[in-house]
């Protein structure tokens, strides 16, 4: 693959921060705290784990800083951002997919980026689907099951793939 084919990273809107030396992954804890990690890390899981959406949601608010509307609903095993939860909005009545991962951060090699998710309204994620950094899902939107959500999504669009492509619109 040619760098040329990695363009798309930068329509996100993404906060850059180079580093020097080794890797960024290898300077996670300049950027976040082990404490802040690991508390994290405890939650997420019992909240992935969690049949009750109420007791699900209080946990994605109260602890982790999250943004999360009324009626969400975050099924089993939703993976959120260990390190920066509070980056999340998702607004009401939307659904987050069985094992769907929702990251705000990414360590590369010279360089680690943060980025907001921004989910709307009534928007369905499907299953396994993977949102990235900087990205914004509009009101109504579907993404479907398996996608990489790699860009920002319009309100009422349906979207699906690795990388998405919008499938149809709705009126």
């Amino acid at each position: 693959m040619r760098l040329s084919d990695w363009s798309w990273i930068r329509l996100r809107n993404v906060e850059r921060y180079p580093v020097e030396g080794p890797n960024a992954l290898w300077q996670m804890y300049r950027t976040v705290s082990r404490l802040k990690a690991v508390r994290n890390f405890i939650f997420i899981q019992a909240a992935r784990y969690c049949p009750s959406l109420p007791v699900k949601n209080w946990i994605y608010r109260n602890i982790l800083g999250m943004t999360v509307g009324r009626e969400s609903a975050f099924a089993l095993m939703v993976m959120v951002d260990v390190f920066f939860p509070e980056r999340i909005h998702v607004g009401n009545n939307t659904i987050i997919g069985y094992n769907t991962t929702i990251l705000t951060h990414e360590y590369l090699i010279r360089e680690y980026r943060l980025g907001h998710v921004i989910i709307g309204d009534s928007v369905m994620i499907g299953a396994n689907t993977t949102i990235l950094p900087g990205v914004t899902i509009g009101d109504g939107a579907v993404v479907a099951a398996g996608s990489l959500v790699h860009k920002d999504v319009a309100p009422g669009a349906f979207v699906g793939g690795n990388p998405i492509k919008e499938i149809k619109r709705q009126p």
